[in-house]
């Protein structure tokens, strides 16, 4: 073993499948290879937080805390990680800060050990709370940066808030590339700034959207990173992480040398392939080759896909072109927001709706009128004050923490939900997903959610003669539920448009 191993975070549980499966794996797919997982011998594995929890209520129809419980019962010595959106915790807006501390306090109770925390907009002040209530609770915080590319996004800004991030009590530092736009010397660079200046362990995550991820981490590796974030080599690359083995093999013989069995991964990677077939084709990102337009336009595969699916919705796919170069414009005026949930949303459908308009700002979103009051946070550059007239007229923006402004809501939320609660964590899900939550633990009551044990997935959709075909072997079909528009849609503004 070397004395300076690269340690080694798999995304197999969470990201990864959340970059190309659309965040539908199952625990039942899961536990059939936790035992392997655990032997190998990872740093961490990255199992919950991002889009898992509603998606898990809202697709799948199990509880994504039992998801924790049962997989932590089957991993009982491996840490376990998840995303928390700061102040946003799994969602879209921000939440009471009752909220967000007693989520903390239940999720370390259930299991889990390391809180990547980030702030779409890198407002620390979005992440204060919620890394106040980790330490509070013993667990392990790594405060998170997310890199992007602007005017103001520099090398010394990036080192400047990893000093913040460790002041407020962070245990490491995550520098968390989520469009892949990180190019290998950059990379270098940044590692080798912060190990330097801010004296934390430091871990790197990005994806291989672009296809140089693994240069990116070999570089990281040689400036010294403790960490880095891979996915095991069936459910790798593209959009999402590079593959654990390459990076096993890449530092075999090194001073950097994982000690990882490579036989022992291939037999992982085996069994997740066939999980992977299984959510064939109708769950695939469709993204199967490197996207260079990622550093031209700095959107991460998810959002590219995403924005393809609205201008197909509005037979306007052949307008691409003109939102690519409209995008980059509507994050100018915005301050540079990094792009991730829920800034490339919110900048994404504004840019579709421009080039559909055929005119700048003349119907402005919800979400980007709420941008211009500050209820996102402190955006990294001044405002097109254009923009701001335009969408808030001469209202001022606030200037202290949004969540400052929002009433504890704990209580209430246990007095909405009542009895259909039994428990503490059946609350917090009400509080953060009302509708979803609400009808998972109807359903719960009714006796229609599926064992956490079977792995399942939607059957599969009717051919045109309406016969369906029968399910994959080991795969159970359940109800599929409503149909849930985006909070960020552009059904929602040509309603708007219709009625004038």
């Amino acid at each position: 073993m070397s004395a300076n191993p690269l340690k080694i975070t798999d995304t197999i549980l969470r990201d990864a499948h959340q970059s190309l499966l659309a965040t539908r794996m199952s625990t039942g797919s899961m536990l059939p290879v936790a035992e392997k997982l655990e032997a190998v011998g990872y740093h961490s594995l990255e199992m919950w937080g991002g889009a898992t929890f509603d998606s898990a209520m809202r697709f799948l129809r199990e509880d994504p805390w039992e998801r924790l419980r049962v997989l932590r019962q089957c991993i009982p010595t491996t840490p376990f990680q998840m995303l928390l959106r700061g102040q946003n915790i799994l969602g879209y807006h921000h939440y009471p800060d009752d909220i967000v501390e007693k989520f903390v306090e239940l999720t370390i109770k259930n299991g889990l050990t390391i809180f990547r925390i980030f702030d779409a907009l890198n407002d620390t002040r979005n992440m204060a709370h919620a890394i106040r209530s980790v330490k509070k609770y013993g667990g392990h915080v790594q405060g998170s940066i997310c890199y992007t590319i602007s005017p103001v996004h520099t090398i010394d800004a990036f080192v400047a808030l990893a000093k913040e991030l460790k002041e407020l009590g962070s245990d490491s530092i995550c520098i968390k590339d989520m469009a892949g736009l990180a190019t290998p010397y950059v990379a270098y660079d940044l590692v080798k700034r912060i190990k330097e200046e801010v004296a934390l362990p430091v871990q790197f995550h990005t994806h291989d959207t672009a296809g140089f991820a693994i240069a990116t981490l070999v570089k990281a590796a040689e400036a010294g990173v403790d960490v880095v974030d891979t996915a095991i080599s069936s459910l790798a690359s593209g959009t999402s992480q590079p593959a654990t083995e390459s990076i096993v093999a890449t530092f075999e013989g090194t001073d950097r040398d994982t000690g990882f069995d490579l036989r022992f991964l291939t037999e992982i990677a085996n069994y997740f392939r066939e999980v992977r077939m299984q959510h064939l084709p109708a769950f695939e990102s469709g993204i199967t080759s490197a996207d260079i337009r990622v550093l031209l336009y700095q959107m991460p595969g998810g959002m590219i896909s995403n924005l393809i699916s609205q201008l197909r919705q509005q037979g306007a796919e052949d307008r691409w072109n003109e939102v690519i170069e409209e995008l980059p414009r509507v994050r100018e005026d915005m301050g540079f927001p990094p792009l991730v949930t829920p800034t490339s949303q919110i900048v994404g459908t504004q840019a579709v709706v421009n080039v559909l308009m055929g005119e700048r700002y003349k119907i402005i979103s919800q979400e980007v009128k709420d941008y211009c009051r500050g209820l996102y946070g402190r955006a990294p550059a001044p405002l097109n004050p254009d923009l701001v007239k335009k969408a808030i007229g001469d209202e001022e923006p606030i200037t202290v923490r949004p969540a400052d402004l929002i009433e504890p809501g704990f209580e209430k939320a246990k007095e909405e939900i009542g009895d259909l609660a039994e428990s503490d964590e059946d609350v917090v899900s009400y509080a953060l997903f009302p509708p979803v939550a609400r009808e998972f633990l109807q359903l719960r009551r009714d006796g229609m959610v599926a064992a956490i044990d079977e792995p399942r997935i939607f059957p599969a959709a009717k051919p045109a003669d309406g016969k369906a075909e029968a399910p994959k072997a080991g795969i159970a079909p359940i109800r599929r539920p409503p149909r849930v528009r985006p909070t960020y849609s552009l059904w929602k503004l040509s309603q708007r448009v219709q009625r004038g």
